[in-house]
Formats: C-alpha cells, sequence, structure tokens
C-alpha cells in the first residue's frame, strides 16, 4: 500500500450519469497508477444515483485506502439545471470520502489541464493522452477514469510543491 507520509491519492471527476475514480501513489517525483474505474449511474431518480456515487465512492475508499481525496470542482454550465446536478453528484461524492475522515482538496478544470498538459486550456484528449503518459499506461483509459487520474495527478504534483516551498521556508 502507501507509505507513512500519505502518499495514495484518490481522484474522483464527478458526473451525475457516469463518476470517474483513479488511485495513484506518489513516490518521490514519481506517479503510479494503483486503480481507477468509474460508477455508471442507472438508476433513474436522481436521490438513487446520489446513494450509488456515495456508497460507490465509499466502497473504493475501503478498498483501496487512500490518505488524500481531490475533486473536480464544478464549473458554470450553460444548463443550470445540468449544473445543480453536477453539484449534487459532487456533494454525494465528498460525502463517500469525508465521511470516513479524509481531506478533500479541490481543483479547477484550469489547474488540473496546468498540472497534468502544462497548459491550462488543454483539450480533454490532450489530458487523457498526458495521463497515460505520466502514468506510463499502454492500455486506453474510459473517460471519466483518465480524467479522474488527472484530478489525482494534480493533487499530487501540487502537494509536492507546497512540500518543497515549506522546506525551504524553513
Amino acid at each position: 500500500m502507501s507509505g507513512a507520509h500519505g502518499n495514495r491519492i484518490l481522484g474522483i471527476d464527478p458526473g451525475s450519469r457516469i463518476t470517474g475514480w483513479g488511485v495513484i501513489d506518489m513516490q518521490g517525483n514519481r506517479a503510479v497508477h494503483v486503480a481507477s474505474g468509474f460508477l455508471k449511474l442507472e438508476g433513474a431518480a436522481v436521490v438513487d444515483r446520489l446513494c450509488e456515487i456515495y456508497r460507490g465512492i465509499a466502497a473504493v475508499v475501503q478498498e483501496t485506502r487512500p490518505q488524500d481525496v481531490a475533486i473536480e470542482q464544478i464549473f458554470m454550465h450553460r444548463n443550470a439545471d445540468s449544473a445543480l446536478k453536477l453539484g449534487q453528484a459532487r456533494g454525494a461524492a465528498i460525502c463517500g470520502a469525508a465521511a470516513q475522515g479524509l481531506p478533500v482538496h479541490e481543483y479547477t478544470p484550469s489547474q488540473i489541464k496546468l498540472a497534468t498538459v502544462g497548459k491550462g486550456n488543454a483539450a480533454k484528449e490532450q489530458v487523457q493522452h498526458m495521463v497515460r503518459v505520466l502514468l506510463n499506461l499502454q492500455q486506453a483509459l474510459q473517460a471519466d477514469a483518465a480524467d479522474a487520474l488527472a484530478v489525482a495527478l494534480c493533487h499530487g504534483h501540487t502537494r509536492q510543491t507546497l512540500d518543497r516551498i515549506r522546506y525551504r521556508v524553513r
């Protein structure tokens, strides 16, 4: 599993129909893929889908034992109803992790793109390609799982940078 320094990170890409998740271990400057997947939410009722997200993320936490959770922040959709559903999905995912005592860190889409590709306006395909490169994965990833791994990578790189700054300030 992971070391005493909290190297295992669960990234979440929330969605009201599909919620992606990805787990990485940070080993020095290297990120290693542990597991990834997605929750395909079948219920017709919003409440049923939110419960599936909560239970699904809680199960991933139990199985993979991350020390940190990172999730994509909501961005305004053109459609207010879509934004509301996405916000509810985010809330269910956050509660699925936070209810187990894990810290949850939030990143904007542009922060995630900047951390993985080097530009905050990168295309989705560029992010997915860089996730495979950074994690040395040969197989293609499901899009939502790749996005969740990008969130985890963003947190891993951000935390490393902050740790280096703190070390230099001492």
